[in-house]
């Protein structure tokens, strides 16, 4: 039975096709955060240019993020997430053109600088198409039943690219240096796009195409409002990365406090997918549906603990292990998360609701990584970083005791019900 097979979802070849674009895509862009991140600070040695980066991506993501949606759930999939891939190839060719050596002889730094963030602003509007579209169309390529199933694999394909990816950059960094690093990013980028046209175009399930677009955003945002469990889940980790994003300021930590080089900041950067690749890979043979809220809950506040011990580590070894366990944490909260969403939103919502997750969780990234680079040049980088994961544990320990309903959640009554489904 399917409920029993941990490699359910793995049995359609278009959801393998699904996650090998996926992986390739998601490998060349955490390649080129990473990259990118070390080469501004490598020029500006200012951590507040850290969180600019931030900043850069979040504002387009968020002012889009709800017209996304719409524009998702009226359009089909496939060759959307085509256009926005193409999208995401020029910001690669752009970054690796910006670091030609000539360009950067010739051309003064901040003008270097200002382009670097102007491509990153570019990136985040197409950020806000990503994540309605691929959650949208993961949704009609598996059956209902094994949605549980196939966010596992989705949450791990995610994870497994960002262990590598960050990994690989910190190594081809010292290798070949930033410039070629970002062509080998671009060649990944056509690579994702055209493994995508191996996957068929894909029905538009919406019955309300040409709905007006203030009635069909007012829609989405009442719908999840409605909807504690989505509500809670996207709010909670919402603040949760908002003030731990201390992987923002991995640059000040691998070159001024660990002294570890390129090569060890692949690794702190690294750390914590793996811990989210290896817990999510355990979550598909023991599913964590029973007492889901709890456990969601339990990982968040686990991550706080996580953070405030990679602050106030001046040992790599230490501040290793502290990110990897931030990552088999926040691997749990990912999987329960990424659950809720795919079992409680019906398929004609799902590119608005993904929208709304994208500015809740998603782009809290962004925003979390300009938080810690303004907090960092405000109060000093270790103290910003535990002042963010002590208001996690804060947010954790009040909405425990605020939200009763979602200390009982438990999903299992929803996955039997889409398992009962023709």
């Amino acid at each position: 039975m399917a409920k029993s097979d941990p490699y359910a979802a793995l049995r359609f070849k278009e959801f393998n096709t699904f996650l090998l674009v996926r992986f390739v895509l998601v490998f060349g862009w955490s390649m080129q955060f990473i990259v990118i991140e070390w080469e501004v600070y490598s020029m500006t040695k200012d951590p507040l240019s850290l969180g600019i980066i931030g900043l850069m991506e979040i504002i387009p993501a968020l002012t889009m993020a709800l017209f996304a949606g719409h524009i998702v759930d009226q359009k089909e999939k496939r060759n959307l997430l085509a256009t926005c891939i193409a999208a995401f190839s020029l910001i690669s060719l752009g970054l690796f053109l910006l670091t030609w050596p000539k360009i950067v002889s010739d051309w003064s730094k901040n003008t270097v600088l200002y382009c670097i963030y102007a491509l990153v602003f570019f990136g985040g509007f197409l950020r806000s198409f990503f994540g309605p579209t691929i959650f949208s169309l993961v949704a009609l390529i598996v059956p209902k039943k094994l949605y549980p199933n196939a966010a596992t694999w989705n949450s791990t394909t995610w994870q497994m690219a960002t262990v590598l990816g960050p990994a690989f950059a910190g190594l081809s960094i010292n290798w070949i240096g930033v410039h070629w690093s970002l062509c080998i990013i671009f060649g990944l980028v056509i690579l994702s796009l055209i493994i995508l046209f191996r996957i068929p175009k894909k029905p538009i399930l919406n019955p309300n195409i040409g709905e007006p677009v203030i009635q069909s955003l007012k829609e989405g945002i009442r719908f999840v409002f409605k909807t504690k469990a989505i509500l809670g889940a996207l709010s909670l980790d919402m603040i949760a990365v908002l003030f731990g994003g201390a992987v923002a300021l991995l640059p000040i930590y691998a070159q001024d406090i660990l002294k570890v080089g390129p090569e060890g900041f692949g690794i702190l950067r690294a750390a914590p997918a793996v811990g989210a690749f290896l817990t999510m890979f355990i979550t598909a043979y023991l599913p964590i549906s029973k007492n889901a809220g709890m456990k969601l809950l339990g990982a968040v506040f686990g991550f706080g603990v996580c953070i405030i011990v990679f602050g106030v580590s001046s040992i790599f070894w230490i501040s290793v292990i502290a990110l990897f366990f931030s990552g088999v944490t926040d691997g749990v909260s990912m999987v329960v998360r990424q659950t809720i969403l795919q079992l409680k939103t019906p398929d004609n919502m799902r590119g608005r609701v993904a929208s709304v997750n994208s500015m809740f969780v998603g782009s809290s990234n962004e925003l979390g990584a300009f938080e810690s680079g303004l907090t960092a040049k405000l109060m000093g980088t270790v103290t910003a970083v535990v002042f963010g994961g002590t208001m996690t544990i804060i947010t954790v320990l009040t909405m425990g005791v605020a939200s009763p309903s979602f200390r009982k959640l438990d999903l299992r009554k929803d996955i039997e019900d889409h398992e009962n489904e023709n």
